[in-house]
């Protein structure tokens, strides 16, 4: 399964969000749209000087207590960013995501411009209907169906 499918079930569009917005900003951003992760970009996408996800806040938030809330988004945002494609496997980038220790990873199209975001559970739920799919398939024929 190519990452271009799990894209296709998901909702359209990128959250973004500037890099001088505080913390604060970001958790109701999240909190709102009902997502892990936001691309930090100044100009809607166009540039991309980082992610921010759950667990930074967290991160930040347990070692600091709510005064790290206040902080900019560019104080705690992950700005080594990992990137894939519409066509990469997508068994391929749950490995990427497993080994490296995140559980967000922005989409880029052929123009380098972000198409989307995928999340380790958007990658497992398609992973597990596909496993779903091919055990149905398998009963059938053994069935003689």
């Amino acid at each position: 399964m190519l990452v271009q499918h799990i894209l296709t079930s998901k909702a359209a569009g990128v959250q973004t969000i500037p890099a001088s917005a505080s913390v604060s900003e970001a958790t109701q951003q999240l909190s709102t749209q009902k997502i892990g992760a936001l691309i930090v970009s100044d100009d809607n996408g166009a540039t991309i000087r980082g992610i921010l996800s759950e667990r930074d806040i967290v991160r930040e938030v347990g070692a600091r207590g709510a005064a790290a809330l206040s902080d900019s988004v560019m104080d705690i945002m992950t700005a080594k960013v990992q990137f894939c494609t519409p066509s990469d496997e997508a068994v391929a980038v749950l490995t990427r995501m497993t080994g490296g220790r995140f559980r967000h990873m922005p989409v880029r199209g052929n123009d380098g411009a972000v198409v989307g975001i995928i999340s380790i559970g958007d990658v497992v739920k398609a992973r597990l209907g596909e496993v779903e799919n091919e055990n149905s398939a398998l009963s059938d024929m053994i069935r003689g169906y």
